[in-house]
């Protein structure tokens, strides 16, 4: 099934969009502000985030720029209300692959999400296969943390979770770029273009 994460923080909108989304079989993930939707897209792996522009804390083109340079495979779909103006440029500019008004009708949602789910699910394969085919890398020593002379590796043999999100962070960082080109000329030759 796939995941739509919904960020907004209309509690109408939420219910909408929700409705709707949840009628057509998609799992829906709705959070209230841009900051707590980034820190939770590794755990939610959406394969669309649906954001309104003016979240609080971190609004929908700030998130659409770091879904964008952190999980190529993931659509981002911006939103606004019809009353609301939505520079359509910076949209563009953010790297958003769909702009909707609210409130949402479900035709115009569904037939603006259908094709995206499948684009990310494609992408979403592609790189997985592309990450398969990498050899794995090898394992280093662990090293003491810098400044303070302490070894990362605890008593029970586990290493530091921080020290193991940075390394991952920066191997995935480094990656990415020749990864993405990748899936990205992967793509356009499995759509024909």
């Amino acid at each position: 099934m796939s995941v739509i994460l919904l960020a907004d923080d209309s509690p109408h909108a939420q219910r909408m969009g929700e409705r709707i989304l949840r009628e057509e079989g998609y799992q829906v993930v709705t959070l209230a502000d841009g900051q707590t939707a980034a820190e939770r897209l590794l755990g939610i792996d959406p394969d669309v985030v649906i954001a309104d522009v003016f979240l609080p804390s971190r609004n929908g083109f700030d998130l659409c720029r770091h879904v964008k340079s952190n999980y190529r495979y993931m659509r981002v779909i911006l939103t606004a209300g019809m009353l609301e103006t939505l520079d359509e440029g910076e949209a563009k500019r953010a790297g958003c692959d769909a702009i909707l008004k609210k409130p949402f009708e479900a035709s115009v949602i569904m037939e603006t999400i259908r094709p995206l789910v499948q684009e990310a699910q494609l992408a979403r394969g592609l790189f997985a296969e592309d990450m398969a085919a990498q050899p794995a890398p090898q394992p280093t020593a662990p090293q003491p943390t810098p400044g303070t002379g302490a070894n990362p590796v605890s008593g029970s043999g586990l290493t530091d979770p921080e020290r193991v999100h940075a390394a991952i962070a920066l191997a995935l960082q480094a990656a990415l770029p020749m990864l993405a080109r990748e899936i990205a000329e992967k793509v356009l030759v499995a759509l024909g273009h």
